[in-house]
């Protein structure tokens, strides 16, 4: 059962991934994000001292929700079916929190931004699960040789949130599964 202070906290993250959705983190004040969430201004400082407070929690609590989804699906037995679990998941989250993925992508890539400390060990933690996934499949002989392993999981983790934001923006008429057999495409020709 989760706290009313969790519920809270809950309440203005969604608050502040609704309105940064249109508008960006930069220009949102704490009257707006506590308006929106029906909370009292004073709530916001109270649980996180401040905007940036709010913000940087927000950024680890939503990296932490896709870094224990993409972990759930790196245990098959088959390790290139984990790596294609590990993509579709990576679509449905994005699908699912397509506010927080566009604040991910746009804070992520920005330099020097004001989220880089918050977000470079988060950005690992994600890379570091693709890593794995990608390192067993290596093992098991199906990557070409010499392939850098930490490199591929960068670019994998990189084009999974533009793909799945691109998706979500320009052609949210396509199915899941169509962007996922896209990506897995590039992938196929990559693995054995």
């Amino acid at each position: 059962m989760t706290s009313r202070a969790d519920r809270t906290k809950q309440r203005l993250f969604e608050a502040t991934l609704k309105l940064a959705s249109s508008r960006g983190l930069v220009g949102l004040t704490v009257d707006e994000i506590a308006a929106e969430a029906g909370v009292a201004k004073g709530t916001v400082y109270y649980n996180f001292g401040s905007k940036d407070g709010l913000i940087e929690a927000l950024l680890r609590y939503g990296v932490g929700q896709l870094a224990g989804r993409l972990r759930a699906h790196t245990g098959k037995p088959d390790p290139v079916a984990g790596l294609e679990s590990l993509v579709d998941e990576g679509l449905a989250f994005v699908a699912e929190y397509r506010g927080f993925s566009q604040i991910l992508v746009s804070e992520m890539w920005r330099t020097p931004g004001q989220w880089h400390e918050t977000l470079t060990p988060l950005r690992e933690e994600i890379v570091s699960i693709v890593k794995d996934q990608l390192q067993r499949v290596s093992d098991a002989g199906r990557l070409p040789e010499g392939v850098l392993i930490p490199t591929a999981a960068a670019g994998l983790f990189g084009t999974l949130l533009v793909v799945a934001l691109d998706w979500q923006v320009f052609q949210p008429q396509r199915a899941r599964a169509e962007v996922r057999d896209g990506v897995l495409l590039l992938l196929r020709g990559f693995t054995r």
